[in-house]
């Protein structure tokens, strides 16, 4: 199988549902050497992989290099693909693994904050989630909000880049801890105590940040 292939554009249409019985005949024929059955899972696929790396990473160039090499990855060893899991599966992992080496390979990276997409590929912060219905119309609340936000963006790079993944595997993307540590190739009870020590890390300086916040109207009113 030649290793040169091309990687289409993330598309504008939304993420389709995983279709087992067809990606398993996809597979087969990518396995047996047919690049454009590879394509087919590539478009399939590829929302939501970019989308991944991009939560991983909280930057959007990272994410592109990622999406590039992930697909790169599985192309060259699609050979090797076993069906004890999903084709999504299999990808998720690799991603996972590519940003973790990504996060520990930068000393110094620039403030941002994580980033989703929706269905219709728009992204939004994050931490967007935060708000409340009265936030628009109170000045006070926005600047708090604000600063709130660009603390939480702090706090995740405070932690090592495995802390940083398997936080956000469980709490953004939802993810099992048994799930979390197979793609991290270690024990659950291994992902289960780096969420502990991430968390508890998280907290005691969102802590710190609270009471500052805090203080602000009080402040104001004296």
């Amino acid at each position: 199988m030649s290793q040169s292939i091309t990687i289409p554009s993330p598309p504008s249409t939304s993420i389709p549902r995983a279709q087992p019985r067809e990606d398993a005949a996809l597979i087969r024929d990518a396995q047996r050497g047919s690049r454009c059955a590879f394509d087919v899972l590539v478009r399939r696929y590829d929302r939501a992989i970019l989308g991944l790396a991009l939560r991983l990473t909280g930057s959007e160039q990272d994410a592109q290099d990622i999406y590039q090499d992930a697909f790169l990855k599985a192309y060259k060893n699609i050979a090797k693909f076993r069906s004890e899991s999903s084709f999504y599966t299999w990808m998720h992992r690799i991603v996972t693994n590519l940003c973790v080496d990504r996060l520990r390979s930068k000393h110094s990276r620039r403030e941002t904050s994580p980033v989703t997409t929706n269905g219709e590929g728009k992204e939004s912060d994050l931490f967007d989630q935060l708000a409340d219905s009265h936030s628009r119309s109170d000045p006070e609340r926005q600047v708090l909000r604000h600063e709130l936000r660009r603390h939480i963006a702090i706090a995740l790079k405070r932690l090592t880049a495995r802390e940083r993944v398997v936080f956000q595997l469980r709490h953004f993307e939802g993810l099992k801890l048994r799930t979390v540590g197979e793609m991290l190739n270690t024990s659950e009870e291994t992902a289960k105590n780096t969420l502990f020590r991430a968390t508890h890390k998280l907290r005691s300086y969102l802590a710190r940040v609270d009471e500052s916040l805090a203080e602000r109207p009080r402040a104001r009113r004296t």
